[in-house]
């Protein structure tokens, strides 16, 4: 009898351990993984070889294959689609967990990496098969980007209205395999095409050359800029008949005013310095110091949403240039070489900024910052 039974206790310890081993895996397991649940976004945001590696950093994001959408031509190859003859786009495909990243997350990370508002295409890369879209799978992407990138235009941060297509989706044809993970593939190549690209460049000038290493994303910019004044930059025209010519040149042409011999590099007053351009409240007299170099100095600007940072090169080693987020002039840069607390110098040019005393600021529309001055 002992024989007759010993198989079927065996084959029940195995079962046992085999279920107990399944339900340990899938308590692992994300709920989405579970449940099999994937969605798709097709996007186009010029080269592929960029935005597959860009999509690829989101979290959520479970792959990202380059390839082909928009024209007719079946199966096309790279060659007939960068002849800019097919009507095709060159596209990622990007299948993501919605239990982890939403559609608007998507398209956030895709509008921070690419430049959404050339329609002739994409840095370097010329011609419509380069050039930005969103192709919507259903009515309710469609209408995501569609509320999305109006919110994106009404922020201002790219200088220039959104000229990115939403097309409805059809077909996608994947790209040649060499094509695909070519970032990861083929590292030497691809970083000296993306640097020479000019996107990085371009990227940094919007969102500041820290936007890697801390990102923001443009909902939450979105969010910030609600309630907030809006600041718009004129016309070339506009802007060149109220300046004078050092403040033409400094701000639109990136030069630099001669030290000791400039407004406001020894002005103790209390008050504000705005952009000269727009308005946009720069710096405060709270902040300010005598830094000895002869140009007027702060320890940090008034708010992060009026200043971007990028890397300037025009004295061969690197210097971080300070321009204004909507007005897009140049300020000046900033070292690291200040007092506390910031141990920062925001060296900024007088030519850039217009000053407005405290007791000037409440009928000139700067009332918010007062609180700067009540300590």
């Amino acid at each position: 009898m002992k024989a007759i039974f010993a198989y079927p206790l065996v084959i029940l310890v195995l079962l046992a351990a085999s279920f107990a081993f399944m339900t340990n895996a899938e308590e692992k397991m994300p709920a989405s993984s579970k449940q099999g649940r994937t969605e798709i976004a097709t996007l186009a945001g010029g080269c592929f070889w960029c935005t597959e590696s860009d999509l690829e950093k989101l979290d959520g994001v479970i792959d990202v294959v380059s390839g082909y959408s928009g024209g007719k031509l079946k199966q096309p190859t790279y060659k007939q689609v960068a002849s800019g003859k097919t009507e095709h786009i060159e596209v990622i495909q990007v299948t993501y967990d919605p239990d982890v990243v939403s559609y608007e997350a998507v398209l956030d990370q895709l509008f921070r990496h690419m430049d959404p508002t050339d329609a002739l295409g994409s840095f370097v890369d010329r011609g419509p098969q380069y050039r930005p879209a969103i192709f919507y799978h259903n009515e309710q992407q469609k209408q995501i980007a569609t509320q999305f990138m109006a919110q994106i235009d009404e922020l201002g941060i790219y200088q220039k209205p959104l000229n990115t297509e939403l097309i409805k989706f059809e077909q996608f044809w994947p790209a040649e395999n060499y094509h695909q993970d070519y970032a990861k593939n083929n590292k030497v190549r691809y970083n000296y095409y993306r640097y020479a690209s000019g996107r990085d460049a371009y990227l940094d000038q919007i969102f500041g050359d820290d936007r890697e290493s801390n990102p923001i994303t443009l909902r939450q910019m979105i969010e910030q800029s609600k309630g907030a004044k809006r600041y718009l930059k004129p016309s070339q025209d506009k802007i060149k008949a109220s300046l004078n010519e050092l403040q033409y040149y400094v701000t639109q042409e990136d030069g630099t005013e001669r030290p000791f011999d400039n407004e406001y590099w020894d002005n103790k007053k209390a008050g504000i310095y705005v952009d000269v351009v727009t308005g946009e409240p720069l710096f405060s007299s709270t902040d300010k110091y005598r830094s000895g170099t002869g140009w007027p100095s702060f320890t940090q600007p008034i708010s992060d949403a009026f200043v971007i940072t990028t890397t300037d090169y025009k004295l061969i080693y690197p210097r971080t240039e300070v321009r204004s987020k909507f007005g897009d002039s140049h300020l000046g840069h900033v070292f690291k070489d200040g007092p506390e607390p910031t141990g920062l110098r925001y060296c900024m040019n007088s030519a850039a900024m217009r000053f407005v005393a405290k007791e000037d600021m409440r009928k000139e529309g700067y009332a918010e910052y007062l609180y700067l001055f009540d300590s």
